[in-house]
């Protein structure tokens, strides 16, 4: 970061979204009928499971495969997936906690400054892409990580990556050229 500006950037996890196996066939009826803050929506295939602590929702196939999605750091997110096996286990299931990963991490983060977003997209054309008819955020994709960020003229940031060191250093990449094009302070 800049070395005139000392400021700390807060970086804000707001979701995680995390995948496991259990390595059983699960049969969505009898989750629905005998286990609790349970939706089954049987024209889709899946069952809708929430936790609340922590507060995660998953979805649950019958194959099963489970995703959770809405906790707020990656062990967060393993917890509630552990806590989810098992609730399953007391449900009778023979489940195995299997092939946890996490895929994708949302945060959010506020620059201490207004961004030009039209000069930030031109210096970064290939890249950066703005389309203000189509969105009000500059789109900007850092490939060797897998993460983008959405950069608002009001330096709000809002990044998506594969896991929190990703989301982390694509915010440390991207502040450099958010500098250069911030928009002088109004008086």
């Amino acid at each position: 970061m800049d070395s005139s500006n000392d400021e700390a950037l807060d970086i804000i996890i707001t979701n995680v979204v995390a995948t496991f196996r259990t390595r059983c066939h699960l049969n969505l009826r009898t989750i629905a009928l005998e286990g609790t803050n349970v939706i089954y929506k049987p024209e889709v295939g899946k069952v809708l499971m929430k936790l609340r602590k922590p507060m995660i929702t998953a979805s649950i196939w019958s194959s099963g495969k489970i995703i959770c999605t809405g906790a707020t750091s990656e062990d967060e997110a393993k917890l509630g997936a552990r806590r989810l096996a098992r609730c399953l286990q007391k449900l009778g299931f023979k489940v195995r906690f299997s092939a946890f990963k996490v895929v994708n991490v949302l945060a959010v983060c506020s620059m201490p400054f207004a961004v030009n977003l039209i000069n930030f997209t031109k210096n970064n054309r290939p890249i950066a892409s703005y389309e203000p008819e189509l969105h009000p955020a500059a789109t900007y994709r850092i490939k060797n990580l897998k993460a983008t960020i959405q950069v608002f003229s009001t330096g709000s940031l809002t990044v998506t990556g594969p896991n929190v060191q990703n989301v982390a250093t694509a915010v440390e990449q991207v502040y450099p050229l958010l500098f250069e094009c911030q928009k002088p302070r109004c008086k």
